[in-house]
């Protein structure tokens, strides 16, 4: 599985962080980055709800 962020629609309320720590962070402006684009095994249900969860609908799966 392959998760990104649209950072156009993304505003850095850091859900997808407090969701999946494992694969999201915040830099440094407080944007959310994706840590591994490539997501696999026990975290994928992480990232599934990473996406669920933002409020911008910024977290995309595929």
């Amino acid at each position: 599985m392959r998760i990104n962020i649209d950072q156009s629609l993304c505003e850095g309320y850091g859900v997808c962080v407090q969701s999946a720590p494992e694969i999201f962070a915040l830099d440094d402006d407080g944007d959310s980055v994706v840590l591994s684009p490539h997501v696999a095994g026990e975290l994928e249900s992480s990232a599934v709800l990473a996406e669920r969860s933002c409020p911008m609908h910024a977290v995309r799966l595929g």
